[in-house]
């Protein structure tokens, strides 16, 4: 049997004219209040999450929106959220909040969640319009630090070993 969906405009109690910041908004009190951690034994508010997530996957993408508008969820194909972002763990959900409380971009490293190497470095590239349109190669020169011949980079004196901050764990956040 095969169960139907819910508008997704209801599932996040807002007009078919509301505006993103409106939507955003919804989304995040119904998240929040059926969030997994906050109703682990709660199947159906679990369920509810999902499926407010799933709404705002669709309705936040101007594309995915304007095809649901238009065919409904036989607009979006196969699948959930039309092939569009879906959780397969928790790490998922953590990601997805980030995004919408301004956390930045997804990081699919087994490393440390510090900065990737390389992200303090800018600089300004001028380009004409015929470059850009074209294409084209410009050197850039970078200034960077060289490491530091006392503590070889480890930042601790000589003879003795850097410790791990007890509040980050070494993380640098």
């Amino acid at each position: 049997m095969m169960v139907e969906k819910r508008d997704y405009y209801e599932v996040l109690e807002v007009e078919r004219t509301a505006t993103i910041e409106v939507i955003k908004k919804s989304y995040r009190k119904i998240a929040v209040k059926n969030h997994p951690d906050r109703n682990p034994d709660d199947e159906e508010a679990i369920a509810r999450f999902k499926e407010a997530s799933e709404a705002y996957d669709v309705l936040s993408n101007q594309e995915k929106r304007a095809r649901y508008d238009r065919y409904g969820h036989a607009g979006l194909g196969a699948g959930a959220g039309g092939g569009g972002e879906q959780f397969h763990d928790i790490q998922d959900i953590f990601d997805a909040f980030g995004d919408l409380f301004g956390g930045g971009g997804r990081r699919r490293s087994g490393r440390s969640r510090g900065p990737a190497r390389g992200d303090h470095l800018q600089t300004t590239l001028t380009l004409d319009l015929l470059e850009a349109a074209n294409g084209c190669q410009k050197s850039i020169s970078v200034k960077r630090n060289k490491l530091c011949e006392t503590c070889d980079g480890s930042g601790a004196k000589p003879g003795t070993k850097p410790e791990t901050c007890e509040y980050c764990g070494g993380a640098g956040q």
